[in-house]
């Protein structure tokens, strides 16, 4: 018999009853359901089809909401059918409205921007999206959870199990260390179980989901050797909404470059991530581009191993990725447009002289980012992952 893993072990305190178990169940107990449901409880008694559609009415705060992130998330849960942003903070525009900060957002919201006030959005919130940077991420997080509230952390801060690989890659002390490999990560085709019902998930980077997602299963399988070489092209919107001198127009446009060859903080992710769900150890030599587009990411992935076919490959994936909505494997190579604005993934496999080339594309500020925040929203929450998607 074997136990729970130590992943698994770990996240099991930070869960709680999935809202559609309790629906089904007739289970409308107010000292056991989540905040939700205890809201409307009144309602659902004797009523399930009025329980069906407001149990999962979920109110969400978004926090450090100017960046391209809080604005795609904001998009993406306005047009959810069971959720609905109630709250949007920030520290250098409070007093403006998010539409003043996000133009694309008139006529579908107008919410005040505030201070990230822990107790009073524990009142107006059941999750909150923190889209803060690194560091100052886990700082807030932590006086989140601290009244009780469900979080989605969209930083860096809790995507690594060791202090000191986060120390060594982030250079600044974890505000929030002994949290670190209790923590489910937040990528559902391979994590499902410990995101359900998390009260806390880190939401996995975008060149990692690039990444992860097509080596997990050969590694899984010892179907590859473990050095693998990683080139990703991203969007300049991958550098965030802050303005930087090689993000400029003439600076990106008509210009494709290589940055932090080496030494870009996503390379352990991928590393530990891969070791957490496989049990191997990848050596990944990273190298990701700029390039001159809004939103999107091609990585180019080369692998090798004894008898290793694209055929073969895509079989493992289709076998892995069966029951997953949004990853498809496609047969021509993936194109950076064709997934752009959406959740979805495509992967191709090609053989190459001996090796087998992997792509992946995705929509960085999407799946790569606040489209997976709403689909691990929907699993934390015992909805389906595709709703609002």
């Amino acid at each position: 018999m074997h136990g729970p893993s130590p992943a698994e072990a770990a996240t099991a305190a930070f869960r709680c009853p999935p809202l559609t178990d309790l629906v089904h169940s007739g289970k409308i107990d107010h000292e056991e359901t989540p905040a939700p449901i205890r809201r409307h409880s009144s309602f659902l008694i004797g009523s399930p089809f009025i329980a069906n559609h407001l149990l999962t009415m979920i109110r969400v705060g978004i926090i450090g909401a100017t960046g391209y992130t809080a604005f795609e998330a904001i998009r993406l849960i306005q047009g959810h059918p069971q959720a609905e942003v109630t709250a949007v903070t920030s520290r250098g525009d409070e007093g403006k409205s998010i539409v003043e900060v996000h133009p694309a957002l008139r006529g579908s919201i107008d919410l005040p921007l505030s201070l990230a006030d822990p107790a009073v959005l524990a009142q107006q919130c059941d999750v909150a999206f923190c889209c803060l940077p690194h560091a100052a991420s886990a700082e807030s997080v932590r006086s989140l959870r601290e009244v009780g509230l469900r979080v989605i952390d969209l930083s860096a801060d809790f995507r690594l199990r060791e202090v000191s690989v986060y120390e060594e890659w982030y250079a600044t002390k974890h505000p929030w260390p002994e949290l670190l490999g209790q923590v489910a990560y937040g990528l559902p085709e391979l994590f499902e179980d410990q995101i359900k019902g998390a009260d806390l998930v880190a939401n996995p980077g975008c060149y990692p989901t690039s990444a992860i997602l097509p080596l997990a299963p050969l590694l899984q399988a010892k179907a590859i050797d473990a050095n693998i070489i990683v080139d990703a092209k991203s969007g300049v919107s991958g550098a965030g909404r802050t303005p930087k001198l090689v993000n400029l127009y003439c600076e990106a446009n008509e210009s494709i470059t290589a940055y932090a060859i080496g030494s870009h903080r996503h390379q352990p992710e991928m590393v530990d991530v891969l070791e957490r769900f496989t049990g191997v150890q990848a050596d990944i030599l990273f190298t990701p581009h700029l390039t001159p587009m809004d939103r999107g990411i091609l990585a180019t992935i080369y692998v090798q191993g004894p008898g290793l076919t694209a055929a073969k490959v895509k079989q493992m994936w289709n076998e892995t990725y069966a029951d997953a909505p949004f990853v498809h494997i496609v047969d021509a190579p993936p194109a950076t447009k064709h997934v752009s604005g959406t959740n979805h993934v495509h992967m191709g496999a090609f053989d190459a002289g001996g090796r087998v080339v992997l792509c992946c594309a995705i929509d960085n500020v999407t799946k790569g980012a606040s489209g997976a925040a709403v689909q691990n929203m929907n699993c934390m929450f015992g909805l389906d992952q595709t709703m609002g998607l």
